[in-house]
């Protein structure tokens, strides 16, 4: 079987420390290079050629980014991408600029990008090298493709220059390959990354990274009476469905888990016999982005070497029509006891992730992540750039809002609770899979999750409405963003929710 692994994570990147000169720019194809909004006259003379710089920025259109595009004359004929960005400009617009100055700096044959960040305190200054650093990362995955010439790498290696001091990159770079990951697995075809496939990457993967690796499959899960889970695999030619866990223990082999990341991985949804139209139906082999979203989460975690215990829960199988598949007003029966009247077989993601919730929060870990492209409501209610949240603990709605703009993947908290159950109650089951009017189904979706997660377990649900957006989103130039790994990190160091969640 071919490598459903990507071959190189991300870029390699230098940092050469001291004053900006001429000879270091000898060393770079493209200089991205970021300046404040009003740079005063000591910047253009810390900068080689600053005075012909000075002069085009002058003629350039206000806001525009890059503003500037213009050739060094020396050896190489260094491409200079320049803009500006404001000092006190907050984590998205930054991410954001600096995916539009990368994109600028990548118009001509790949090689080596040169980073330069001028004028700025040395905070703000070190923050914008490492955003800059994340958008270049991001820029350099070259995502699966299966034609006969094959495009080539749009950057080669990055080079950080003019630096104050060495800059600590280990967060930026696991991030990084944890969100490369993510992107990598979501743009397979779905013939590709098929559920066997699937599980057989995630078991090299693991043996990679040293995960532990286990496969629950349709025997095994019957046993442990999945239901939810396996109404939706029913449809399947196969038995290839399977709820697969991935272990990192940095410590005690056998340790309970002191976080659990849940993932939807609808490998390809049709809609089962409630049929989604053809331009529904388009891009759902990237229904699985969920799972994509918490293995890449469980990398960047390894790959920092954070002192916790997690599990990793992916909920794997195609979503089907065919003479086997699950119909409405079927009833089935959960993991946890709990009877569920299916109402609309599309809404297979909360079907599959109710299993697998059930089995990892019998494990009681101190927190609970979901991740999952699971409504269109939610899309419809707060639109492709930012994704939707929710919690069994309310009161920490601030501060998961204030995760998001403190790292650039901004969320939007929605309340759930047992009020909006009676809009699930059914006569003939515990519970209703969904509503038939559809109102509020993003909330109704994160209720319905709910009852499958015990009580004391912490929990939050992402529905992944910022999981594709066209052109890119923050410092991501692809449609496929892989939102929430950057996100997940900085829950735990930004505002430390395993210490103080509960």
């Amino acid at each position: 079987m071919e490598s459903l692994l990507p071959a190189r994570a991300v870029l390699d990147v230098s940092q050469s420390v001291g004053r900006l000169t001429s000879s270091m720019l000898e060393t770079v194809d493209q200089l991205l290079l970021i300046l404040p909004k009003r740079p005063d006259a000591s910047v253009w003379r810390s900068i080689p050629h600053g005075g012909k710089l000075k002069a085009l920025l002058a003629k350039s259109v206000p806001g525009s980014m890059p503003a500037v595009e213009t050739r060094l004359p020396n050896k190489r004929q260094t491409l200079v991408v320049a803009g500006r960005v404001a000092t006190n400009a907050d984590a998205f617009d930054q991410l954001t600029a600096a995916r539009k100055l990368v994109a600028g700096a990548m118009k001509q044959k790949a090689g080596t990008l040169g980073i330069a960040v001028v004028g700025y305190p040395e905070d703000a200054g070190e923050r914008l090298y490492d955003v800059a650093v994340a958008a270049a990362l991001a820029a350099g995955l070259k995502l699966p493709s299966f034609k006969a010439k094959p495009s080539p790498a749009k950057i080669k290696r990055v080079r950080l220059l003019g630096l104050a001091r060495r800059l600590d990159l280990r967060r930026t770079m696991a991030e990084a390959k944890g969100n490369n990951l993510a992107r990598w697995f979501t743009a397979f075809p779905p013939n590709k990354l098929d559920a066997t496939a699937y599980a057989e990457a995630l078991k090299a993967l693991s043996t990679d990274c040293g995960f532990q690796f286990k496969r629950y499959g349709p025997q095994q899960l019957t046993e442990l009476g999945a239901g939810a889970f396996l109404a939706v695999a029913q449809g399947n030619d196969d038995d290839s469905a399977a709820i697969v866990r991935l272990r990192y223990r940095p410590g005690t082999k056998s340790a309970a888990p002191d976080l659990a990341l849940v993932g939807k991985g609808i490998i390809f949804d049709t809609g089962g016999t409630n049929l989604k139209p053809f331009a529904s139906m388009l891009e759902m082999h990237g229904d699985m982005q969920g799972s994509a979203v918490a293995v890449g989460a469980l990398v960047a975690i390894a790959e920092l070497g954070l002192p916790i215990s997690v599990d990793c829960w992916l909920a794997i199988t195609e979503n089907r029509t065919g003479p086997r598949a699950y119909k409405s007003q079927d009833v089935v029966t959960a993991a946890n006891g709990k009877s569920i009247q299916t109402i609309h077989t599309d809404a297979e993601g909360r079907m599959a992730l109710a299993d697998t919730l059930v089995l990892a929060s019998r494990e009681t870990p101190r927190l609970m992540i979901d991740y999952a492209t699971l409504t269109g409501s939610c899309i419809n209610a707060i639109t492709r750039r930012l994704s939707g949240i929710f919690t069994n603990r309310p009161d920490w709605h601030p501060r998961l809002k204030r995760v998001g703009r403190t790292c650039g993947e901004r969320v939007w908290p929605f309340p759930i609770g047992k009020e909006f159950l009676e809009e699930l109650k059914s006569d003939v089951a515990d519970i209703k899979q969904c509503s038939a009017a559809g109102t509020g189904d993003h909330i109704l979706a994160g209720s319905f999750l709910a009852e499958f997660v015990a009580d004391d377990v912490p929990w939050v649900h992402i529905d992944l409405s910022a999981s594709n957006h066209k052109g890119g989103l923050g410092h991501v130039p692809t449609e496929i963003t892989g939102f929430g790994v950057r996100y997940t990190i900085s829950m735990l160091l930004d505002e430390d929710f395993l210490e103080r969640g509960s």
